[in-house]
C-alpha cells in the first residue's frame, strides 16, 4: 500500500469513526429527551394541586369566534371547579366591533347562574375613537412622517390595569386572594390551568402557558426571553439559545425565563395590591421616540420584584391555542414533539447558535439607550431585555409598525 493510500483509509476510518459518534450521540439523546417526552405527557391533572383564591383578569377585543367555540365553555367549567368562593372575574371588553360583547353578556348570565361574583365592563369606547381624541397626556408619538399618533403599548397597558381595578377595590374591603390568572383569547381547560398554578410547586414570581397560532411555531415572540435575557432563537422546539432554558425544556421542565406571557399566566396577587402596586406600563414616550418598543407584559416582569426572588417560568405542559386547529395541533405531547421533530429542533438550535448574530441589534439598542439616559438623570429603563428596534401605533382594525 502505498503512502497516498494509507492515508486515505486512515482519513476514511476517522470519518467512518465520527460519523458512528455523531449518530450514536444522537439516538442516544433522542432517547431520553423522547423517554422524558412520554412521561411528560402522561400528567393529566384534573382539580386543583392546592386550595387557592383566584383572581382571573381578561381583556378582550374582536374575540367572538373563540370565546362562543371554546372560551366561555373552558372559563365556566373552571369556575365551576374551582369554586365560587375561592374565585373572582374580571373581564374588560374595550370597543370590540363584532359581537364580543353579546358573547360577553351570555357568560355573564351563565356565571351569574353559579353565583360567581364577577366585574364585566363592556367599553363602547373602540379603536377609532382613541386615536380621534386630543393628543395630550403620556402614550403618544412623533411618528417619521411627522404625525401625532397613538402608541399601541401605554393603550394596552392601561387597558389591563382596568381589568385589576376590581382587586384593589376588593382588597380595600379585605378580600384578597392568592394569585390572579391573566387569560388571552385562547383555547384552553381547567386542567390546563391546574398544571400552570402548580408550576414548580405553585412558588414562582409568573408561570406561563406555551401559546400557538400556527404550530409547530410558537406564537408570542414579543415578551418571551430565556434565562439570560434573550429572544429565543428559533420559533421552534427547543426555542432558547441559553443553556438553562434550553435543558429545561428538554427535560419537559418549568423553564426559567426572565420574561413571557404566551397566552396564559399565573402570577401572585400581592405586588399588584402593595404600596405602590405593581402595573403594566410602556417605556418612556421619549424613549420609544427613538424607535424602541418594549411588551408590557414583558415589563411587568422587569418591574416585579418576585421576578428575582422567586424566578419567572414557562411551563411546557401547558400548551394553549389561538384555535381549536392549534390546541389540537399539540395535543398529546407525543404528536406535537416526534422523534422527528425534536433530532430537527436539537440540531437546527446548536447550528443557530454558532450563527447567532443577535448581539449586533442588541448592540444597536443599547446605544439608542445610553444616548437617552445620558440626556438627563431622570432617564431610566429597567426593562432592557424587552426593548426591541420598532415604533407600533394604534389603528383603528388593531395595530401597525411605522
Amino acid at each position: 500500500m502505498t503512502l497516498l493510500s494509507a492515508r486515505r483509509a486512515l482519513r476514511y476510518r476517522i470519518a467512518r469513526a465520527l460519523a458512528l459518534i455523531f449518530i450514536s450521540w444522537s439516538l442516544i439523546e433522542l432517547h431520553f429527551i423522547q423517554q422524558r417526552i412520554r412521561e411528560a405527557g402522561s400528567i393529566q391533572r384534573d382539580k386543583p394541586a392546592r386550595k387557592e383564591r383566584i383572581y382571573i383578569a381578561s381583556v378582550n377585543w374582536n374575540n367572538e369566534q373563540v370565546l362562543r367555540s371554546h372560551w366561555n365553555k373552558a372559563l365556566y367549567t373552571l369556575v365551576s371547579e374551582l369554586g365560587a368562593e375561592n374565585v373572582f372575574v374580571s373581564i374588560y371588553e374595550s370597543g370590540s366591533y363584532d359581537n364580543t360583547k353579546g358573547a360577553l353578556r351570555e357568560l355573564d348570565w351563565q356565571l351569574d347562574k353559579l353565583g360567581i361574583p364577577r366585574n364585566i365592563t363592556l367599553s363602547p369606547v373602540t379603536h377609532q375613537d382613541e386615536i380621534a381624541a386630543p393628543a395630550k397626556g403620556e402614550g403618544w408619538i412623533t411618528t417619521p412622517k411627522g404625525n401625532t399618533q397613538l402608541r399601541r403599548i401605554p393603550y394596552l397597558a392601561r387597558i389591563r390595569n382596568l381589568s385589576l381595578l376590581p382587586l384593589q377595590d376588593l382588597a380595600r374591603k379585605g378580600i384578597t386572594f392568592d394569585k390572579i390568572l391573566f387569560l388571552n383569547d385562547v383555547v384552553f381547560t381547567p386542567g390546563d390551568v391546574f398544571e400552570l398554578l402548580d408550576t414548580n410547586k405553585g412558588d414562582y414570581g409568573a408561570a406561563c402557558s406555551l401559546d400557538f397560532s400556527k404550530p409547530p411555531h410558537y406564537y408570542d415572540t414579543f415578551a418571551l426571553r430565556d434565562s439570560k435575557g434573550h429572544e429565543a432563537i428559533m420559533q421552534t422546539w427547543p426555542y432558547f439559545s441559553s443553556q438553562a432554558s434550553r435543558s429545561a425544556m428538554k427535560h419537559m421542565a418549568p423553564v426559567p425565563v426572565t420574561s413571557c406571557w404566551n397566552g396564559m399566566v399565573a402570577m401572585p396577587a400581592k405586588p399588584f395590591i402593595d404600596h405602590p402596586p405593581l402595573r403594566f406600563r410602556g417605556i418612556p414616550d421619549s424613549l420609544a421616540q427613538r424607535h424602541l418598543e418594549g411588551s408590557e407584559c414583558c415589563l411587568i416582569h422587569a418591574d416585579n420584584p418576585l421576578s428575582t426572588e422567586k424566578g419567572v417560568f414557562l411551563n411546557p405542559l401547558v400548551r394553549v391555542g389561538y384555535n381549536g386547529a392549534a390546541y389540537a395541533a399539540v395535543h398529546p405531547i407525543m404528536d406535537w414533539l416526534s422523534a422527528w421533530r425534536v433530532f430537527q429542533g436539537v440540531w437546527t438550535n446548536r447550528l443557530r447558535r454558532l450563527g447567532d448574530t443577535s448581539w449586533l441589534k442588541a448592540k444597536t439598542i443599547r446605544r439608542r439607550i445610553d444616548r437617552w439616559e445620558a440626556l438627563d438623570t431622570k432617564h431610566r429603563e429597567d426593562g432592557q431585555i424587552c426593548i426591541i428596534d420598532e415604533m407600533q401605533i394604534l389603528h383603528r382594525y388593531g395595530w401597525i409598525h411605522v
